[in-house]
């Protein structure tokens, strides 16, 4: 199976101050099996294999992009969704239409770098169009994925992960970032002197680091819809034994329409890097989050969690027998709640050929590049099955208070 991570390194929240004013309460996770099933802020959103066939644990949906301002349009299946992201990536094997690209004032073309912990995409920022169900969001620059059209600069592959520009090794046709930020990267990349080597210009002698404002960075497209626009759901069933596939619901807005109240659900603020805290075992552990894009529970390592590491699927845990495990989400906020979760063995659960759908599949949270930010936890999709999970985009207004925030 795919072991494949999408968490941004310290990219999305480096320069994106907000204000902390939402409340909370201690409180348990609320779990719900109430999925909106239609409406025009309704994308249908399905576990399986993925388009390559090998994913575990990943949540896809489609999107359509069009040439700006035109009807020449195209349908993208199976595009990742990600809450740890903001921004449209789309492989260009996958694309049959020609976008718009994005040049500088002197005419050179916006190429992107963007690092997770596990790998990284490289391509030209390019201008579509943006159709999710019934929400549409116009001129929005997306990134499109290639290590061909334009040559990797040492600034991109340093940050010493693999690309991931094509289905073998992105397992998906696409990401669809719809996390807290509303650009990728923020304030940082709109002067040269700080970008952290995310926006580059590509003249024919080879790419170098450039500025890019906050207009034309890669946008949260759910950010730009005319309405539901401040933030998204996730709604899964949920889903104790393996399984092939999983149906539920990505919903845009939050408090918006009759089928994304925020009812109960808990508010988790964040810090301003889009980050929580998870006590485990009676020890605090910082720089946490809640990411759809990740398709395990990675959390410590096998020195603090007693876990032992898989022999064959590397990055997993392998226990000899499943094991029920207990931590604390601390919001900034002060809110509170217990998540109790199980982690079986990995390579037990891979058995059977035909299952994707893994709800006690975890890993530690270290990872090619990550280096000493090891100590971390990773909510990955297992969270979000029997949860409706909301993910509120920063400065939005909803019934929680301002975004960032999460809420379940």
């Amino acid at each position: 199976m795919t072991n494949f991570s999408k968490l941004l390194i310290a990219v999305t929240g480096l320069a994106c101050a907000f204000s902390i004013s939402c409340g909370g309460s201690s409180s348990s996770p609320s779990k719900t099996t109430t999925i909106a099933k239609s409406g025009q802020n309704v994308a249908p959103l399905t576990v399986n294999a993925g388009p390559a066939g090998n994913y575990a644990n990943g949540a896809f949906t489609s999107v359509t992009v069009c040439v700006p301002g035109s009807s020449t349009c195209q349908t993208i299946n199976g595009v990742l969704v990600d809450t740890g992201s903001s921004g449209l990536r789309i492989l260009s094997s996958a694309l049959t239409i020609k976008l718009t690209q994005q040049n500088t004032a002197g005419g050179n073309p916006v190429v992107e770098c963007l690092p997770f912990l596990g790998s990284y995409t490289w391509g030209p920022v390019q201008t579509a169009d943006v159709q999710i169900a019934g929400e549409k969001a116009s001129a929005v620059p997306i990134q499109v994925l290639s290590d061909t059209d334009f040559k990797v600069p040492s600034g991109c592959t340093g940050f010493g992960v693999p690309s991931a520009d094509t289905l073998d090794t992105l397992g998906a046709n696409g990401i669809l970032g719809v996390g807290f930020f509303a650009q990728d990267c923020g304030g940082d990349c709109v002067q040269v002197s700080t970008n952290p080597g995310l926006y580059y210009e590509c003249p024919s002698s080879g790419c170098v680091l450039t500025s890019e404002s906050l207009a034309k960075q890669v946008q949260n497209p759910v950010a730009l819809f005319a309405s539901d626009n401040n933030g998204v759901v996730i709604e899964l069933p949920a889903s104790s034994a393996p399984a092939a596939t999983l149906s539920g619901s990505l919903v845009f807005g939050i408090g918006t329409q009759s089928n994304n109240a925020l009812g109960g659900a808990a508010v988790y603020t964040v810090d301003n890097t889009g980050s929580f805290s998870v006590s485990y075992k009676g020890v605090s552990y910082g720089k946490s989050f809640i990411d759809s894009g990740s398709n395990a529970y990675f959390f410590l390592n096998s020195s603090i969690t007693s876990l032992p590491d898989c022999a064959t699927d590397k990055g997993f845990y392998c226990p000899s027998s499943p094991q029920n495990l207990s931590a604390i989400n601390h919001g900034v906020n002060g809110a509170s709640g217990t998540v109790n979760f199980t982690v079986a063995n990995a390579e037990t659960l891979f058995a059977k050929t035909g299952d994707s759908v893994f709800g006690d599949l975890g890993g530690p949270s270290s990872f090619p590049g990550s280096g000493s930010a090891q100590n971390f936890f990773d909510w990955g999709l297992p969270f979000f099955y029997g949860r409706n999970v909301y993910t509120a985009i920063e400065g939005k207004n909803t019934p929680g208070g301002k975004g960032p925030y999460w809420a379940y």
